[in-house]
């Protein structure tokens, strides 16, 4: 027979993956207490923030046993949660042993993302359609494509190298608006604005702030002001990032009218 303290970090173990993929904090609370109760825990604990898991489990009893987990915030990995989601409801449909639910955790964790060529294009594809619902034209859309190209090779750059997230959206942004501006004194008849708004898209947290406003919905105050604050730094960096760059441009670089 399993031990509650075997049965406990599994769940637990299955909601920190959760969290560090990105899952909303109801998500990972409901389905933490789903994985106890289908193994007949009993007098269950548990509560969740963006950042941590505390759960406890069978207080009254002698094999009683608690757990604390620190969980960084991570990016979003929309396929790792499907997985994870699925294990979940084979365990709670009693089509998965404890054994099995440790194997399939680590198939889950290993899932492989996108291919680096894949995620290259997406993001220069995404910065042209952006820059062209705001705006640009033709031109500044190719213009935006082909930085998106290169923004997100420097990003994989930086994430190699283990760069702050707020030092990559400060830097990456910083790329982005200087090869806009630098178009543009080259004679390239561009709108740069329109092209920097298209190829800093990509780095706007936008499902982040999803989740924040999600979490306030649902009563996780505390989960939704630790990923709103995550959110609005974020962008506070971009913003950074591209103001340096025009002003920079400006003062040092003989006045040049932007």
């Amino acid at each position: 027979m399993t031990c509650t303290k075997d049965i406990l970090t599994l769940s637990v173990e299955i909601g920190d993956a959760m969290l560090r993929n990105g899952a909303e904090i109801y998500r990972v609370e409901d389905s933490l207490i789903h994985i106890l109760e289908s193994y007949d825990v009993e007098n269950i604990d548990v509560y969740v923030l963006s950042n941590g898991i505390f759960a406890s489990a069978n207080e009254d009893k002698e094999d009683a046993c608690s757990m604390v987990r620190h969980v960084p915030l991570g990016s979003v990995n929309l396929g790792k949660i499907s997985a994870l989601n699925q294990l979940t409801r084979d365990i709670c449909n009693h089509d998965c042993s404890v054994s099995d639910a440790w194997t399939r955790l680590e198939q889950c964790k290993t899932l492989p993302t996108y291919h680096g060529l894949i995620a290259v294009l997406a993001c220069g594809i995404g910065s042209a359609c952006f820059c062209y619902l705001f705006g640009g034209g033709v031109l500044d859309a190719g213009i935006a494509f082909i930085i998106g190209l290169f923004e997100q090779q420097l990003l994989f750059v930086l994430q190699k190298h283990r760069v702050s997230k707020f030092l990559t959206n400060v830097f990456a942004s910083m790329f982005v608006s200087v090869i806009s501006i630098v178009c543009l004194l080259l004679g390239a008849p561009i709108l740069y604005d329109k092209v920097i708004i298209g190829a800093i898209m990509p780095l706007v947290p936008g499902v982040v702030f999803t989740t924040s406003i999600r979490d306030f919905y649902n009563g996780d105050y505390l989960s939704g002001t630790i990923h709103l604050i995550d959110a609005l730094l974020s962008a506070l960096c971009i913003a950074v990032g591209v103001f340096l760059t025009i002003t920079g441009f400006r003062y040092l670089g003989g006045g040049i009218n932007l």
